[in-house]
């Protein structure tokens, strides 16, 4: 197997357990504060270390303590990884953040808002895709 697709591989299979053990594994109370998804997992190279991003629905602070706490648990879950995936050596699990879903539900929020505007103003600025198209004018 070719180095690459062994750590996509392992990325992979750390990404479904560090998912199955956020929901049955960490008794942490802060960890269940808010909606946590494994987002994506960065293995490297010599299989030594991991970055795992996450996105938190909830508040930021919340999303603080979520973030504390699964940091706490780095240690526990890379036990686990190493038994679960038999590992000889465990990667150094390190939690990050990922803000792009966050983003997402923004830039979503910010068109919502122009085109309430834009109903409310009733007319469709010149040089847009719309006012060029006679379809639009139905």
């Amino acid at each position: 197997m070719a180095p690459g697709r062994r750590v996509e591989r392992v990325a992979a299979l750390i990404r479904r357990e560090i998912s199955e053990l956020l929901i049955s594994g960490i008794r942490d109370e802060r960890v269940h504060q808010g909606m946590v998804s494994i987002t994506s997992v960065e293995v490297s190279g010599d299989l030594q270390h991991c970055k795992v991003f996450v996105s938190v629905l909830s508040d930021a602070e919340a999303r603080t303590e979520v973030m504390e706490g699964l940091q706490a648990a780095s240690g526990f879950l890379r036990g686990e990884l190493g038994r679960r995936l038999q590992m000889r050596r465990a990667p150094e699990v390190v939690f990050q953040l990922d803000r792009g879903l966050e983003k997402g539900t923004s830039v979503l929020h910010l068109l919502g808002e122009l085109e309430r505007e834009r109903e409310v103003k009733g007319s469709i600025p010149s040089g847009s895709d719309e006012a060029d198209d006679p379809a639009s004018h139905d």
